[in-house]
This record gives C-alpha cells, sequence and structure tokens, in this order.
C-alpha cells in the first residue's frame, strides 16, 4: 500500500509500568517488549489489566510510575495525538450520520490532508479490506463484519506505527470473528505492521499472535510463543487459561536427564521434569491427550464415563478415575461411550506437562 511505506512500524516497551486508580492497583509492575512488525496479545480474564495496558499504549491513560517507550521513544507523558498510534475499539465507534468514505477520511482530513488525497487513501486501504465500492454506505447498511472491516481502514489511513485492537471480534458470531481474526492476521503481516491485540478468547490469542502476553491480577503470568504458553505453562492458572487443562496431583518418582518419571494414581509416565525435584507435582493434561480405550488390559486409569456431549466433530466426555474426574475430548465421534461405560483411560505422548506450582 504506497499511502503507508514511508512509516516504519515501531517497537512498543514497557518498562516496570505501575497505573493506580486511587488506593486500585490495575497494573503492577509490567515489563515486556513487542518487537516492530509483530502481533503481540494481551490476554486474560476481566479486570486482568490488559485493556488499561492498552489504553496506556495509546496514551489515553498515562502510567502512575514507570516508562512507555514506542520505537525507542519515551512517550510516558506524551498525549495520544503524539504517539503515531491508531486504536480500534471494541464498539468500532463509527459515526453513524457518516458514510464509509467520510468516516475513514476524516483523521487524515483533521490533520491537514486534503480532501482529494485523503479520499485517495481512504479508497486504497478499503480497497486493501475488500470493501471497495463501499463509499456511500451507511454504517446502519452495513454487517457487524463490514463495520469491524471499517473501523480498521479508519486506524490504517493514519499510518499508525503501531495498531492497538481492543477485543474487535467480541460482538461477532463465532464464524465470522474466525474468519476476520484471519483477515486482521494477514493484514499485519502482509503491511509488516505492529500490532498488539486485546482479548479474552483463547482461541483468538493463539490463532493470531506472534506472542501472548498473559496477564492476571495486574500481574504477568507468563509471556511466549503460542506453542510455548499451551505446551510449557509456567504455572496453575496459565495451564488453565490457555485451554482447557486437567489438574491432576502426581508424584515425580526419579529423574534421569531431562526427564522424570511419573506417577498419576496407578500409571506411570515419562515426560520431562521441568527442573522440579522429586516429590509431590502438579501435571497439566490437554483433553486432547486423554484416550477412552476398553476397560479390559493395557495401562492408563480406570475410569467411568459420567457425562458424554456430541458436538459434531467430537465428543466430550467427562470420566471418573482414581485421581478424580477428568474431561476428555475425543474425535472418534463414531464410537461414541455411554454413560456408566467401564474405560480405561490412556495418555498421549503429547499434551502433558508438569507445571510449577504458584
Amino acid at each position: 500500500m504506497v499511502a503507508m511505506s514511508h512509516r516504519p512500524p515501531a517497537s512498543v516497551e514497557f518498562r516496570n509500568v505501575v497505573k493506580r486508580y486511587g488506593d486500585v492497583v490495575a497494573v503492577d509492575g509490567v515489563s515486556f517488549v513487542v518487537e516492530a512488525g509483530t502481533l503481540v496479545t494481551l490476554l486474560g480474564p476481566s479486570g486482568c489489566g490488559k485493556t488499561t495496558t492498552l489504553r496506556m499504549i495509546a496514551g489515553l491513560e498515562l502510567p502512575s510510575e514507570g516508562r512507555i517507550l514506542i520505537g525507542g521513544e519515551d512517550v510516558s507523558r506524551l498525549a495520544a495525538a503524539d504517539r503515531d498510534v491508531s486504536m480500534v475499539f471494541q464498539s468500532y465507534a463509527l459515526f453513524p450520520h457518516m458514510t464509509v468514505i467520510e468516516n475513514v477520511t476524516y483523521g487524515p482530513t483533521v490533520a491537514g490532508i486534503s480532501q482529494a488525497e485523503a479520499r485517495h487513501i481512504a479508497r486504497e486501504t478499503l480497497a486493501l479490506l475488500g470493501l471497495a465500492g463501499y463509499d456511500e454506505r451507511w454504517p446502519s447498511e452495513l454487517s457487524g463484519g463490514q463495520q469491524q472491516r471499517v473501523a480498521v481502514a479508519r486506524a490504517l489511513v493514519l499510518e499508525p506505527r503501531v495498531l492497538l485492537f481492543d477485543e474487535p471480534l467480541s460482538n461477532l458470531d463465532a464464524k465470522l470473528r474466525r474468519r476476520l481474526r484471519e483477515d486482521i492476521r494477514d493484514l499485519q503481516r502482509r503491511l509488516g505492521l505492529t500490532v498488539v491485540y486485546v482479548t479474552h478468547d483463547q482461541q483468538e490469542a493463539l490463532a493470531v499472535s506472534d506472542k501472548i502476553v498473559v496477564m492476571s491480577n495486574a500481574k504477568i503470568a507468563q509471556e511466549g510463543s503460542p506453542r510455548t504458553l499451551y505446551e510449557a505453562p509456567a504455572n496453575r492458572f496459565v495451564a488453565d487459561f490457555i485451554g482447557d487443562a486437567n489438574l491432576l496431583n502426581a508424584q515425580i518418582l526419579a529423574r534421569d536427564g531431562d526427564l522424570g518419571r511419573i506417577a498419576v494414581g496407578e500409571a506411570t509416565l515419562e515426560l520431562p521434569h521441568r527442573g522440579m525435584g522429586i516429590g509431590k507435582a502438579t501435571l497439566a493434561v490437554r483433553p486432547e491427550a486423554l484416550m477412552l480405550e476398553p476397560a479390559e488390559g493395557g495401562a492408563g486409569l480406570s475410569g467411568t464415563v459420567l457425562k458424554a456431549a456430541y458436538l459434531g466433530t467430537h465428543m466430550e466426555y467427562v470420566v471418573a478415575t482414581s485421581v478424580g474426574e477428568v474431561f476428555a475430548v475425543d474425535r472418534r465421534v463414531i464410537r461414541a461411550i455411554a454413560p456408566g461405560t467401564a474405560v480405561r483411560v490412556e495418555f498421549a505422548a503429547h499434551g502433558l506437562a508438569l507445571v510449577p506450582e504458584g
């Protein structure tokens, strides 16, 4: 896109940032880096501090302590208008009395760009987002997905060095959410944008991110690639929040190199000990790592199916075992197992990780 080629993306860095509202600490000593040209998601439950963190990048809130750098420049006290940052809000915030082209050209014309040039840039951007020919439509004539694209176009025409998204897909249905998150990721990669993306949806975060920063109680619980967070969670909170996890009591019996011999009920497993010593431990087991087999013979845990649900592409089971109830996902929908059936619960080679306490 010609209009954006001369504005390189910028990195974002938080250094021990604190945000207080009176006696309430909304963000508590947060430090992280968003590399230029990457998409980083702030993920966490409501009230964890992720939206406040995003608003501090935008300049809509100022930190109580610490420093915020954009492109290496300290912007901690800069006003929002001076940061080269654009934000796409959850509500889209389109002007209902303006057409699509008027909505998209509003920012550039306020910034002093001529009406003709602003319309040229706006049409380029709308075409990039699959909205060519929508210039004269009103926001009320657009679908939710189209309104979201107009909101993105309105942010992009300002040529931001950092683009921010605050729960941008939460108002859309599941199928449209999936398609638009793919569009956002594709756009970010094609234009080399720096994007900071806030969501509470774990699947959304796993699908779009180069890096995920998981927040809990105003602090960072863990940051890393989607694969790292899913396969090697740093604590029980991350294991349980990033995808479903069965958190089972286990015992590390022995260590040999990087591997440990682990007892879980009557089952014995071998997997990385992650630096934990011999003794009690917690094992995080993904639902897809549990396989339900006929009760007789073999290794694993003996169990009884308590609940079974058919979801089209897979079955979901709740199974009573010697280490408590476990939740299992099975792609074999043809052979549904009825509640009350005795089964043997086997562990796959993937989807298991010892988790540090805390």
